[in-house]
């Protein structure tokens, strides 16, 4: 069973894959935003490539666990997702991702996929 997850920015979003199995994730690709408007046919073209059975994204929140600015953005991605495929949408905390992501990547140009393949890997190794 695949599960794609996402590491939601209001200019990227980074795409991971990975399957429950092995408990493996593997950056897949970025998606750029324009005007705040999410390039859906790009994801409508991976979710058709891959067929997940369910999505993981990243929550970003405060270190108290408040919301932060982005979580307003990131919640509605999470409705929209939801809506438009029908399928489970798990949260996870994403609290320093994207510092875990540059410390194991050199490209700026993967980060935000690295952010969204170490979302994964923690939901795999979080939950069960």
């Amino acid at each position: 069973m695949y599960i794609m997850s996402f590491d939601y920015g209001k200019k990227r979003i980074g795409i991971a894959i990975g399957q429950n199995i092995t408990a493996t994730a593997s950056p897949l690709e970025i998606v750029t935003t324009k005007n705040n408007k999410i390039n859906w046919s790009r994801i409508d073209f991976l979710i058709k490539e891959w067929q997940p059975n369910q999505f993981v994204i990243g929550l970003p929140k405060y270190a108290d666990g408040s919301d932060n600015p982005v979580t307003i953005a990131v919640k509605s991605f999470i409705k929209k997702l939801s809506a438009r495929y029908q399928l489970p949408v798990h949260t996870i905390d994403e609290t320093l991702s994207s510092v875990a992501a540059a410390e194991r990547t050199k490209s700026n140009e993967l980060l935000d996929a690295v952010a969204a393949q170490i979302i994964l890997e923690t939901w795999f190794s979080e939950c069960p």
